[in-house]
């Protein structure tokens, strides 16, 4: 039984379509409550939450402390944090439920997963982009938080869990989990390429990477967030 936390700023426009990926897994009872922790959204975010029926949490802009105070209310051994424009194809509650079931039976160490990273774009930048995440994943087993993460409660205790940080919230957990209890699905996180779109791949995948150099460098995650917004601020000016 897996508890689903969502951390929302101003996400109507791609909550509902995250919502309704979760409805057959909600239906066979393996979702059982879905929380979104928002960050003081000023648009509709809190209201399409609510109508869908999950618990809402009014929270202040940090998504380190958003994921953390959505596991800190969830009632399920399983926890699966996913983005607000990210959307899981159909047919993943059924990996989903194979990986989970097989650790509570035993039959695998306890371990957490992410999906595989894949852009709603259309074109060569997108399919290399998605390539080189593939690659960096096999290889060193750092998914992004675009691919969601779904961990058992004992082991995201164990960690110590999310950290109150502005960015890097995901690496520093996964960090933290290290390779071996790291797994990939097969199934797809579909995820927003507005972002690279507006900023252009190569700018906003230059800009990913000089936040994980920083934080491979041991920046403080204050310092990146700050590098992080001046850059999206160049970027739309």
């Amino acid at each position: 039984m897996i508890s689903v936390v969502i951390p929302t700023l101003n996400a109507q426009r791609s909550l509902p379509d995250t919502l309704s990926a979760l409805i057959p897994a909600t239906v066979e009872g393996l979702v059982r409550e879905v929380i979104v922790a928002d960050g003081g959204s000023s648009d509709q975010t809190r209201e399409l939450a609510d109508g869908a029926g999950a618990e809402v949490l009014r929270l202040s802009a940090c998504r380190g402390a958003q994921l953390a105070a959505g596991a800190a209310v969830a009632k399920h051994p399983w926890l699966l944090f996913l983005h607000a424009d990210t959307v899981l194809e159909p047919g993943w509650e059924r990996e989903v439920t194979h990986f989970t079931e097989a650790i509570d039976a035993g039959r695998r160490q306890p371990a957490a997963a992410a999906f595989r990273f894949t852009l709603d774009d259309e074109g060569v930048a997108p399919r290399l982009l998605e390539t080189l995440v593939a690659l960096r994943c096999s290889v060193l087993r750092l998914p992004y938080g675009d691919q969601g993460l779904l961990i058992p409660r004992d082991l995201y205790d164990e960690v110590g869990g999310f950290r109150d940080l502005p960015v890097m919230e995901d690496l520093d957990l996964v960090r933290r989990l290290g390779r071996r209890r790291m797994r990939l699905l097969r199934a797809r996180a579909i995820t927003s390429a507005a972002r690279y779109r507006r900023d252009g791949y190569l700018k906003r995948t230059f800009k990913n990477q000089m936040c994980l150099l920083l934080y491979a460098l041991n920046f403080s995650p204050a310092r990146i967030s700050r590098f992080y917004e001046q850059r999206s601020a160049d970027s739309s000016s």
